[in-house]
């Protein structure tokens, strides 16, 4: 490959638009394809790149006590055009991060059309891409179309795994009853853009709960076809009544939980349980239920979530749906640097490899075009130090963490399963966390001390990573 040959990159998503921006930046030129429009799919409406299908959130942006918001500011310090289109169309949400998912979906398309190395292709690969193409990353994500999946499936000789993923509903916001709901955070944590008062809450006395535990249970759901019969939920996405399912009390110890809110139509009642609904677009005038993904009948769902104090007369924008994922089973198929051990010139990031969530995509797609720039270049890119959040969820994936071989693959998971970026991904800390006295803790105070010291330990190592591997320099002509 020389420096005037394109890579590849199929999907526009998430990961392969951060993968497309890393390269490009790195002086290298990229060439995009993505399906959409010529080819829809169950949950895109749009053609935009980088399109948020399910929540328009990214999550915790808290760096210093929390894993995803440590991602955040890894992927910031390494010029993240994902991050950079968020930050730039962030809506209010608390603690977290979220956008205004058509703004930031055009910012990230515009960003990506306007650059001069990037070459973006409508058109869908059926099946895998020619070797002619040479180096080239598939981020075709959790709805990688079925010829590529069987193709790839083929190629590797082992089946992908898959599971469902519900989308939750959105609430038009002038349809909410002000009267019954209000604004508040948990225990009022402002977050970027917001006030600590960004989340709409519906509260619920014991029988109101208790009827609506029941009605989620009884409702009609989707039916299922015969192939997806057996296809396993990921506990990060559960629909809301499968979790209902679960037991009476889960929603209210899960996304209902009634904590850190006081409702101020009546301040001295605790509610059993607690509705949040959090801003969906900067005019704020769309709300999406928060943790309700499901796979209810659309009547069902309008009939079920009108019980809820303050939605009675919700009208919704979108009801919930669901899809089929698909991943790979990336410990045993893809090496160290996201390639197909049985056909090196293919990359692969984003959700199909098995990470889950919007920011752990992108990141994955952050290292993938890392790891194609420095090839290109004839260079190798030093390992991802695993102490932080990028090598955590890296390793997770590539299953950095066993040795080769053999032991490898006798110590592989036997059912590999998506993973957000978490703490238990991250080695432990060589010393456990003391105060200032020396004195051991335990408790809330010992697991803060122990994130901070973990987030501290993660920056200063991805520091030294960053002045060892060197930024992306342009490639010779």
């Amino acid at each position: 490959m020389t420096a005037r040959d394109p890579i590849h990159i199929v999907g526009g998503g998430l990961a392969g638009s951060e993968a497309a921006w890393q390269i490009a930046g790195g002086g290298h030129r990229v060439v995009l394809h993505e399906m959409r429009p010529v080819r829809g799919t169950d949950a895109h409406q749009t053609d935009s790149l980088a399109e948020l299908v399910c929540s328009n959130s990214f999550r915790s942006d808290d760096a210093q006590g929390n894993a995803v918001g440590l991602l955040h500011q890894e992927m910031r310090s390494l010029g993240s055009l994902i991050m950079r289109m968020g930050d730039a169309n962030q809506v209010p949400a608390g603690g977290a991060l979220a956008v205004d998912r058509e703004g930031f979906a055009r910012a990230v398309t515009d960003a990506l059309e306007a650059h001069p190395l990037v070459t973006i292709v409508r058109e869908e690969v059926a099946g895998l891409p020619p070797e002619s193409w040479g180096p080239t990353i598939v981020a075709t994500g959790p709805l990688t179309a079925p010829a590529l999946a069987e193709a790839i499936g083929a190629l590797t000789g082992a089946d992908a795994l898959a599971f469902f993923d519900a989308i939750a509903p959105i609430v038009h916001r002038d349809s909410i009853d002000m009267g019954r709901a209000w604004f508040q955070s948990r225990y009022d944590k402002p977050g970027p853009g917001g006030t600590g008062a960004d989340y709409l809450n519906c509260p619920m006395d014991r029988a109101q709960y208790d009827a609506f535990v029941a009605a989620l249970i009884a409702g009609e759901k989707t039916g299922f076809k015969a192939w997806e019969g057996t296809t396993p939920y990921f506990d990060g996405c559960l629909p809301i009544e499968v979790m209902a399912e679960r037991g009476p009390e889960t929603l209210r110890h899960g996304p209902m939980k009634p904590v850190g809110l006081t409702n101020p139509h009546d301040p001295t009642v605790k509610p059993c349980a607690i509705v949040q609904l959090r801003q969906d677009n900067a005019l704020g005038t769309l709300y999406n239920m928060v943790g309700f993904q499901t796979k209810l009948r659309h009547a069902e769902q309008v009939r079920i979530f009108r019980t809820i104090p303050g939605l009675e007369n919700a009208e919704f924008a979108r009801l919930g749906g669901l899809h089929r994922n698909t991943y790979l089973d990336s410990p045993r198929l893809l090496d160290a640097t996201l390639r197909l051990r049985a056909r090196p010139s293919l990359r692969f990031a984003g959700q199909i490899t098995g990470c889950e969530g919007y920011v752990e995509s992108a990141a994955v797609g952050l290292m993938a075009g890392r790891f194609a720039l420095a090839e290109a270049r004839g260079d190798t890119l030093p390992p991802l130090p695993q102490t932080t959040a990028l090598g955590a969820l890296i390793a997770h994936i590539t299953g950095g963490h066993l040795t080769g071989g053999a032991e490898r693959e006798a110590n592989a998971p036997r059912s590999f399963q998506p993973m957000n970026v978490n703490f238990g991904l991250f080695p432990p800390l060589e010393r456990a966390p003391r105060n200032e006295t020396g004195r051991r803790l335990r408790g809330p105070e010992k697991a803060a001390l122990k994130k901070r010291a973990l987030t501290d330990r993660a920056r200063a190592d991805l520091a030294a990573w960053i002045a060892g591997a060197g930024e992306p320099r342009a490639a010779a002509e």
